[in-house]
């Protein structure tokens, strides 16, 4: 048996007036997974508990079938281990974007979509000027995605899981004047997140983007601040070996702290720019060296944090033709299979940012017998009886229900 998962990461929206009421699932030409749910099913899962945040790394963490309530420790951490990363136990990864604020309002939470190469820079004159004797480290990532590592010092013990700090892109256009960290350790990043301000303002790079016309990078903004969870291996809990395919390193991370390996695809950006064939080639590649293939597409959710219901569509569009399609085929000619359509959280287009909430899922492959649905979208999974209010519970009846 081969089992293939693929994540159209925050895929699930709301109605759109601009489509006459559809959602993009339902607006989009996705035959291959309306495939999968005429020979499968379809249903909803709820990946976010209430109180936890609604974002990536709940949800994800949920998705690949482990409790969040029990699990969560933060986002940073996570990726902090897709970059080999050691954490001791009083060491802290803090997420560390960089961001363009303008009159204190979110005016993009990428800077720009920031190269990496300019982010480089910028956190390398952060290293020098803010850090001072403190045990901090910028590290940094792809793009405006870095990291802040706090190396066990008595400021350390500060930060807590109630430590309060804010996604930036949960602020896209919005005041972040009461959004700045909020309790234990606060007083730390909210230091560093003001002086990085003057140290950006006529800092090389953004003076050559300003003369580009391109958005500067204003300031740091630091948040999802975490110590490293240990999770068991996926290999002890459900029985299979899994192999990971993204360009993202939250997933990345996750992938490596439950042993699965990591498939790296170039051309793979986390953007809506990505290569969807080259992730659907290799996902096919992947199968007669692994039970499990889990491929992750951000650029739904990137379409949906900049509102741009086209690019959303054309990124769902190009999933269900070069990764989706592909796959189903490869899967039906190598023998019995199991195949998992699902995003991970709702991203409206209206909000710009993630949401609680059920997310729809297609399952289709052996011994799975067919409902009554015949497309993929929304409004189907709402009418399922098949739900799991405990999303981390999809993955057992995926693998063995």
């Amino acid at each position: 048996m081969k089992y293939a998962i693929v994540i159209p990461d925050g895929c699930a929206d709301e109605p759109q007036a601009s489509l006459d009421g559809l959602t993009p699932l339902q607006a989009a030409r996705t035959p291959a997974m309306d495939r999968v749910a005429t020979r499968g099913v379809v249903g909803r899962a709820n990946h976010v508990p209430e109180h936890l945040p609604a974002g990536s790394d709940v949800a994800n963490l949920s998705l690949l079938g482990y409790d969040p309530e029990a699990n969560y420790s933060g986002r940073a951490p996570l990726e902090a281990a897709a970059q080999g990363i050691s954490l001791g136990p009083e060491d802290w990864a803090i997420r560390c974007n960089l961001v363009t604020i303008e009159d204190q309002v979110m005016r993009d939470f990428t800077a720009g979509h920031i190269s990496t190469e300019e982010a480089t820079l910028l956190l390398r004159s952060a290293q020098e000027a803010l850090v001072g004797d403190l045990p901090l480290e910028f590290v940094p990532g792809v793009s405006y995605r870095n990291l802040l590592i706090y190396r066990g010092h008595e400021q350390a013990a500060a930060f807590t899981r109630e430590t309060r700090t804010t996604a930036p892109h949960d602020l896209t256009d919005r005041s972040v004047a009461d959004d700045y960290p909020r309790g234990g350790g606060s007083r730390l990043l909210y230091d560093l997140m003001s002086r990085s301000v003057a140290l950006f303002a006529q800092h090389p790079v953004n003076v050559a983007r300003r003369n580009s016309g391109r958005l500067p990078a204003t300031n740091i903004w630091l948040w999802g601040l975490g110590r490293t969870p240990r999770l068991e291996p996926f290999q002890q809990v459900y029985g299979c070996v899994g192999k990971m395919i993204t360009a993202v390193d939250l997933l990345r991370g996750l992938a490596s702290l439950i042993g699965w390996q990591r498939i790296e695809v170039p051309g793979a950006t986390g953007y809506t720019d990505t290569d969807y064939a080259a992730k659907g080639r290799y996902a096919i590649e992947s199968l007669p060296t692994t039970d499990l293939i889990c491929v992750h597409v951000e650029a739904t959710d990137e379409a949906s944090h900049e509102g741009d219901v086209s690019a959303k569509i054309k990124a769902l569009e190009e999933i269900d033709r070069h990764i989706v399609g592909p796959l189903l085929d490869a899967l039906d000619a190598q023998g019995e299979f199991r195949l998992l359509v699902t995003p991970d959280h709702p991203t409206p287009l209206r909000t710009k940012t993630h949401s609680h909430g059920f997310v729809p899922f297609a399952l289709a492959g052996a011994e799975i017998i067919a409902d009554d649905c015949t497309t993929y979208d929304e409004i189907n999974a709402a009418q399922s009886t098949l739900n799991f209010p405990e999303g981390w519970k999809l993955m057992r009846y995926f693998l063995h229900g």
